[in-house]
C-alpha cells in the first residue's frame, strides 16, 4: 500500500527540490531534501486537520463575531510559513542534522548518545508512553520560556505581537515574531537534544502539540470540565492569558498544553471568563497591520526597549476554583 504522504514528498523532491538543489551544486543535501518535503506534507495536512476541526468549534459557539476580518486573514500566513514553510526546515532540516553531529561526536569520544531510555530502563519497549513523557518534558520547558518572555522587556517587545491580536481565533497560535520564533525554536530544539527525543519523532511531537495549541487560541466558548481543564489547556482557560487585563504584568496561564506547570507553579487562574484580547500598549501596526508591517512594529518596539530593565510577571495567584 502506498503512503500518501510519501508519494506527495516524493513528488515534490522530484519535480520541485532535485532540480533547485542540481543547479546551486547541493545535491548532498538530497536525502535532507526529502525529508523536509515529507513533513512539509504533514504540516499541510496538520493545517487541514486544525481546520476541519477548530472551524466548526468557532461557527457553532464563537466567543466574538467581527464584521471585518482582516487581521485573521494575516494571521492564516502566519501559519502557513510556520507549519509548512518555517517549521519543516527547523524541526527536520535542523533538528535532524545537529543531532547526527552531536550523537557522532559524542560517539567518537566515547560518550553514549543521551535517550530518557537509558536514564529510566523501564521504559524500554515502551515507545508510546516514551513519546508522550517526551512531549510532557517539553511542554514544561515551554512553559518557562513563554513566562520569562513576559518578564523580559526586549523579549516582551517581540511576544507582544502575538498578544496584539484582538481578533484571536486558532490561526493566532502561529502569530509571532520571526525573532521570537526563533528563540523558540532554540529553545525548543536544545531540550529535545538535551533529553534525546529522536529525530524521527522530534517533527511528530511539534506537530501534535502544535494541533493542540491551536485548539486552545480557538475564538470558542469550549471548556473541559473541572477536571477536564486540569488535564488539558482549553481555549477558555488560554483565553484568559490572552486578555486585555492579562497582558504584561498581569498575566496568568502560561502552560501551551497542559495546565500542570501553571498549576505547580502558582501561576494559573481558572476562574477567568471569555476576556477581550489584545495589547493597547503596543502601536496599532502590531495588531491590525500587513504581515511585514507587524514584523518591522515589533523591531521598533524591540529598539525602544533594548537595555531596559525586565517587567515584573504578576505575583503567583493560582485559583483553582
Amino acid at each position: 500500500m502506498i503512503d500518501p504522504f510519501d508519494a506527495v514528498a516524493g513528488w515534490l523532491q522530484e519535480h520541485a527540490l532535485i532540480p533547485v538543489l542540481f543547479r546551486l551544486g547541493w545535491m548532498q543535501w538530497e536525502d535532507v531534501a526529502y525529508g523536509w518535503a515529507l513533513f512539509a506534507t504533514y504540516g499541510v495536512a496538520q493545517v487541514i486537520a486544525t481546520f476541519a476541526i477548530c472551524l466548526p468549534l468557532e461557527r457553532w459557539r464563537p466567543v466574538e463575531r467581527w464584521p471585518d476580518r482582516g487581521a485573521v486573514t494575516v494571521d492564516v500566513l502566519y501559519t502557513l510559513i510556520s507549519r509548512v514553510g518555517l517549521l519543516p526546515l527547523v524541526t527536520f532540516v535542523g533538528f535532524y542534522t545537529v543531532q547526527v553531529a552531536l550523537n557522532g561526536w559524542l560517539t567518537e569520544h566515547g560518550y553514549v548518545p543521551p535517550t530518557l531510555e537509558r536514564f529510566v530502563p523501564a521504559l524500554l519497549g515502551h515507545p508510546v508512553l516514551t513519546f508522550l513523557i517526551y512531549a510532557a518534558i517539553l511542554d514544561a520547558a515551554d512553559y518557562w520560556r513563554h513566562r520569562i518572555s513576559h518578564r523580559i522587556g526586549w523579549w516582551w517587545a517581540l511576544h507582544s505581537l502575538h498578544h496584539a491580536q484582538r481578533q484571536m481565533t486558532f490561526w493566532s497560535d502561529d502569530r509571532n515574531h520571526l525573532l521570537d520564533d526563533l528563540i523558540g525554536a532554540l529553545w525548543f530544539g536544545a531540550i529535545a537534544l538535551l533529553i534525546g527525543v529522536p529525530p524521527l519523532q522530534f517533527p511528530l511531537m511539534v506537530l501534535l502539540l502544535r494541533f493542540l495549541e491551536s485548539l486552545s487560541h480557538a475564538n470558542a466558548r469550549l471548556t473541559f470540565g473541572r477536571i477536564g481543564e486540569r488535564l488539558l489547556i482549553s481555549p477558555r482557560f488560554h483565553r484568559a492569558h490572552h486578555g486585555i487585563l492579562a497582558a504584561g504584568q498581569r498575566s496568568c496561564n502560561y502552560g501551551a498544553v497542559l495546565p500542570w506547570w501553571d498549576m505547580l507553579f502558582g501561576t494559573a487562574d481558572f476562574s477567568r471568563s471569555y476576556a477581550q484580547t489584545g495589547d493597547p500598549s503596543g502601536e496599532e501596526a502590531l495588531a491590525t497591520g500587513s504581515y511585514l508591517q507587524q514584523q518591522w512594529a515589533g523591531l521598533r518596539r524591540l529598539g525602544t526597549t533594548i537595555g531596559a530593565p525586565r517587567i515584573g510577571a504578576m505575583r503567583p495567584r493560582a485559583r483553582t476554583h
